[in-house]
């Protein structure tokens, strides 16, 4: 079982010890090979990119999520009908997708993951704990199946209180694992009990690898305090993993070997377009991945050949219209509560375009002259009304992630 976790690991590492000019001139390769293949054994590829010429690569037609609803069936490569898999992701996002999987390409995001590990100076079989949600990742055969002979441990966390992160807490303390794995606000909210309550954590940890959401300043800072070791922050998703991964230098790494990643201004915003190089069963082609980000020039002092990047700290649908067709970033809401000491969690929910709530789960009671502030500021600054709603808790997904600012639906 060890083995099936870790049996390709050697040619990714392999990868990463190219030059970088070999690691460009192989991923070009990858890239005209993905293009062909789609085109040859796919329905939607052969009619999508008809007229198009392999030096055009890059003004291919974009791949987007409705595009993806509405040809499901016809992005599945024809042979692959009868060992497919249905996935679904996105339901966080405002866009529910459905895409198709099969043991090859979870053989592969196991190995991806593997290598982003060792970027910590983690070594396969070194324990590690996770803090996931979604209930088909920690079952038998999941992504982060419970797998005691890999020394590797899931927690489930699509919810938690003041018990769980105690529970949580000890458990690491008697686990003594090398690295945590989770979800931001999960891993946020952990961070907070800890140093409140001063836990002592465990001196083998080296890392903590954050995904799933985004990971903000304060949100490292917290997870850095209280376990004591770096915070590496992954960038990918369910239906194209391992798109990039943070370094002990504080830099996103592409990884060039399995993805092709562009960055185009599209609705006065940056979006990360990204192609998977090794997905043969539903190849995903200049697919808007909904995420907003850019490619950085410049080499890393880590030595990687892989170039780099910068995640945004939005998707497409966090960001707030007003009605007067103003687009709002989800950074100005956030920078409303910085230092705001008073809050646990929060949360931002547009109702209707000229109405916001605000969902907070405070330390002890909230004052109301703050929800006063905050509603003349966004008064004032968007011409909106704001409801301030303290609770107990916030709403998560079912797979248990937590988003910041949650604009209205768009496609």
């Amino acid at each position: 079982m060890v083995y099936g976790r870790y049996r390709l690991i050697t040619q990714l590492l392999a990868n990463q010890s190219l030059t970088k000019e070999h690691l460009h001139h192989k991923q070009q390769d990858d890239l005209r090979n993905i293009v062909r293949f789609a085109v040859q054994n796919t329905d939607y590829y052969r009619d999508r990119f008809c007229g198009f010429e392999e030096a055009e690569l890059k003004n291919l037609p974009l791949l987007r999520k409705q595009d993806v609803t509405a040809n499901l069936d016809a992005l599945l490569v024809r042979t692959a009908k009868d060992h497919a898999k249905l996935g679904h992701t996105g339901g966080s996002t405002g866009c529910p997708l459905a895409f198709w999987y099969d043991d090859a390409k979870h053989a592969l995001m196991r190995a991806g993951m593997t290598r982003s590990y060792m970027m910590s100076g983690w070594q396969p079989g070194q324990k590690i704990i996770n803090f996931w949600g979604a209930a088909r990742d920690i079952g038998a055969g999941g992504v982060f199946d419970d797998n005691p002979e890999a020394s590797e441990r899931t927690l489930p966390a699509q919810e938690f209180n003041e018990t769980k992160l105690q529970e949580w807490a000890e458990f690491i303390l008697a686990y003594q694992p090398v690295l945590l794995q989770g979800y931001a606000s999960a891993l946020t909210a952990l961070a907070d009990f800890i140093i409140d309550h001063h836990h002592r954590m465990p001196p083998t940890l080296l890392g903590i690898y954050s995904t799933a959401e985004m990971l903000d300043d304060h949100a490292r800072e917290r997870m850095k305090r209280a376990f004591g070791c770096h915070v590496f922050n992954q960038y990918g998703s369910r239906e194209i993993p391992n798109i990039a991964c943070e370094c002990q230098h504080g830099n996103m790494h592409i990884f060039t070997d399995m993805v092709f990643l562009e960055s185009l201004v599209l609705e006065d915003e940056t979006r990360l377009i990204v192609t998977s190089l090794t997905n043969r069963l539903m190849p995903m082609i200049r697919y808007d991945i909904g995420d907003s980000g850019q490619l950085k020039e410049g080499d890393c002092r880590c030595g990687s050949p892989f170039p780099l990047m910068e995640v945004g700290l939005c998707r497409k649908n966090d960001f707030i219209r007003t009605t007067d067709g103003r687009r709002i970033h989800p950074s100005y809401f956030n920078r409303l509560l910085y230092g705001e000491t008073r809050i646990k969690e929060y949360q931002w929910v547009q109702d209707t375009p000229d109405h916001l709530t605000l969902n907070i789960v405070p330390h002890g009671n909230w004052p109301p002259h703050l929800s006063v502030l905050l509603q003349d500021s966004i008064q004032r600054d968007l011409d909106m009304r704001l409801d301030v709603k303290p609770s107990n808790t916030i709403a998560r997904t079912l797979s248990g992630k937590r988003r910041f600012v949650i604009g209205l639906p768009t496609l």
